[in-house]
């Protein structure tokens, strides 16, 4: 199914060598379209948003929207979007411009090599540079202004992408939600993706991974949070 598309959107498409996207590509090429089914059955893409996003920050727009998979149920898939938005840089599904390393040292040295959400501390190397409001909906960012841009570890990265694609507001597009969110702002937030949630992360390092160990013994994995959340309520009581 090879559709008829402008030789200027050709060139440009042709022109991405890198595999992840390239592989979305020529599979929309032939296809017209790609499943999250496909990406991950066929080319073991596990965060299919991720392989989307890739395409999209390539400057190729990439329409999401909603089919039938295999087993009936709704899945996610992609098609390109207007050709000739594909060199419009006003417009969001154009595709973001690359995240400088001027801005990932720059937050290195304000904020430190440490992941935002997790606070965890890491080589720098691993750390990604994002955007505070996803570029899908608040669009491109002045670089000089580093707050509207954060450092998140791979597995943060991910945990981000997902939510935010799943999340109300990914459609409505409105930028005061998620300068609330969590996924925006974890050091100032009243939501978590429009639920009335919170959420604090513990690195157990050290001597400490034995008292992780131990918790998880006694408790079992899915109910130590309910424990953690125990020992807390009991310590107040206490006060």
């Amino acid at each position: 199914m090879m559709n008829v598309y402008p030789k200027a959107f050709l060139d440009l498409i042709n022109s991405i060598k890198t595999k992840r996207p390239r592989t979305v590509i020529q599979h929309i090429l032939q296809h017209g379209f790609v499943t999250s089914q496909e990406l991950k059955e066929l080319y073991g893409y596990n965060h299919p948003p991720r392989a989307a996003r890739d395409v999209r920050e390539q400057g190729i727009p990439l329409e999401t929207y909603r089919i039938e998979g295999t087993d009936g149920r709704r899945i996610a898939a992609y098609r390109f979007g207007k050709p000739d938005t594909a060199k419009n840089k006003l417009s969001k599904s154009a595709g973001r411009t690359a995240l400088s390393k001027a801005l990932k040292q720059a937050l290195i040295e304000k904020y430190g090599s440490k992941c935002f959400v997790y606070f965890e501390a890491m080589d720098e190397s691993l750390l990604q540079v994002d955007h505070r409001i996803p570029y899908e909906i608040g669009g491109e960012q002045n670089e000089l202004n580093i707050e509207s841009f954060m450092l998140l570890s791979p597995s943060a990265n991910r945990a981000k992408s997902w939510v935010c694609e799943h999340c109300k507001n990914w459609e409505r597009k409105d930028v005061a939600f998620c300068v609330q969110c969590f996924w925006a702002y974890p050091e100032d937030y009243e939501h978590i993706a429009g639920k009335q949630q919170r959420i604090i992360s513990i690195i157990f390092t050290g001597n400490e991974i034995e008292d992780y160990n131990r918790l998880i013994e006694i408790s079992g994995i899915d109910k130590a949070q309910q424990v953690i959340k125990d020992i807390l309520a009991d310590f107040f009581d206490r006060k």
